[in-house]
């Protein structure tokens, strides 16, 4: 069972995560409630600063992290601060920590989300710009490419390949070119979220294949230009042999989501003996 806690203060918690020089401006979103959502898993080393820089920018949105049953001092550190937490007791895996963010963002009345990680890679003064063509209502989606964007690390080889992979299935089913089927980088109106809060929502690995589930459903996609950085510290969900296992994965499941999209466009068998038209 999840629980949650109120953010009050924000102890200093080390040397910031390298970011850009200019400082964004976000325009103002009327009476639009927008929540971001940290989904973070034993990030001990990480969630400080990513706090601290999102409270550094001064953007004025509401933050709310994912615990999903750490069990480093990633705890620790979000009471000492009185971080807005929702922490889940069973560690449910990148997708169940997201959508328990996005349920909490329905139940509280907000109308937008900001996905970003707790790792340090995900540089929030891209915000502002992942947020403008959501609150404009240009898109239901704007995802963050670091591919059109900027990356100041080195994808593994094994990792571009995958990514290369999905970017061809998605942007061919979607007919739509999309140049990062992988990020986590993103922002949700509240018809997304309701999307997403589904059954069918993925508990591991919500990538390529829920960007296609949310192509036929008639929502639209923007690729937004952002900033990803190295992880500082800890272990990412992709690396090592993760990655081939992501891979095989992520395959099946855009097939589901394929067979799901075939069965729903084929006509329906005609009963005994109807003629038909």
């Amino acid at each position: 069972m999840a629980t949650m806690t109120s953010s009050e203060t924000r102890p200093p918690s080390g040397a910031p995560c390298p970011s850009p020089e200019p400082r964004p401006t976000l325009r103002p979103a009327g009476s639009k409630r927008v929540l971001i959502v940290i989904p973070a898993h034993n990030e001990e080393g990480n969630i400080g600063q990513v706090l601290d820089e999102l409270g550094d920018l001064g953007l004025g949105l509401d933050v709310i992290v994912v615990d999903d049953a750490s069990t480093d001092g990633t705890r620790a550190i979000l009471e000492s601060r009185g971080q807005r937490a929702v922490r889940l007791s069973t560690n449910l895996g990148y997708g169940g920590a997201v959508q328990a963010g996005f349920k909490y963002a329905l139940a509280h009345g907000y109308d937008c989300v900001v996905q970003m990680d707790g790792d340090c890679q995900h540089d929030p003064r891209s915000i502002p710009a992942l947020l403008e063509p959501v609150l404009s209502g240009e898109a239901d989606v704007a995802l963050g490419s670091r591919f059109t964007g900027k990356v100041t690390y080195e994808v593994p080889l094994l990792r571009r390949a995958g990514i290369a992979l999905f970017r061809a299935i998605v942007s061919c089913f979607l007919r739509q070119r999309i140049t990062d089927p992988t990020s986590g980088f993103q922002a949700l109106d509240a018809r997304v979220l309701q999307f997403y809060a589904g059954d069918t929502y993925p508990m591991d690995y919500p990538d390529s294949d829920v960007l296609l589930a949310l192509g036929f459903a008639g929502f639209r996609i923007r690729e937004v230009p952002v900033v990803m950085r190295p992880r500082l510290r800890g272990t990412s969900i992709h690396g090592g042999w993760k990655t081939l296992y992501y891979i095989a994965k992520m395959l099946l499941a855009i097939s589901m989501v394929l067979l799901r999209r075939y069965r729903s466009r084929k006509p329906p068998a005609r009963a005994a003996g109807d003629p038909g038209p």
